[in-house]
């Protein structure tokens, strides 16, 4: 079913301002500042008594979808200036001790398995990295750059031809944030 001049209003949180060049949106707040591209020609975008407004003159099947998917990514860059995203890993080595360390924005795992060569990992200077005993976080304002590094460190601690259930060695993401 069709639905002609229809309008979803996302109010602004309070702590945050938004600023709209074009389809380009600057959210600002106590955690940093967050740009991201929201062009459709069938969708508009403007700021209006401190809300955002998707204006949307036929909303189809099409259209509904990417406008929750515009939805839930404005909802994220307000939750990300205002309270960032942290994910937690756990180191789990079994036979061999694995050294994990962090030097000049590069992600260290050593002796991974009893490898002789390092694996690396470039970190992307908007993510913060703390290893903490066994655990580590990462923080960001972005959840798109901090879920990417998660998932790259998972993966680069893992082995292919073995099963995960018996071969328990390498570094397992134990946390994600909670939905909002």
């Amino acid at each position: 079913m069709k639905v002609k001049n229809y309008v979803e209003e996302i109010n602004i949180p309070e702590g945050v301002e938004a600023q709209l060049d074009g389809s380009i949106l600057m959210v600002k707040g106590k955690k940093g500042e967050l740009k991201r591209d929201f062009f459709d020609p069938r969708i508009k975008i403007q700021i209006k008594d401190n809300n955002v407004l998707f204006d949307v003159k036929v909303l189809t099947k099409r259209e509904k979808m990417l406008l929750g998917t515009y939805v839930a990514h404005l909802n994220n860059l307000f939750r990300g200036v205002k309270e960032g995203f942290v994910y937690k890993l756990k180191i789990c080595s079994g036979h061999f001790p694995m050294n994990v360390s962090i030097k000049n924005d590069e992600f260290i795992i050593k002796n991974f398995i009893g490898e002789k060569v390092p694996r690396v990992l470039k970190i992307n200077s908007d993510v913060k990295v703390n290893i903490d005993g066994e655990v580590i976080t990462i923080e960001s304002n972005n959840i798109e750059l901090a879920g990417q590094t998660a998932g790259s460190i998972e993966k680069l601690s893992s082995r292919t031809g073995f099963d995960k259930r018996i071969f328990q060695q390498g570094i397992f993401i134990i946390e994600k944030p909670k939905r909002a």
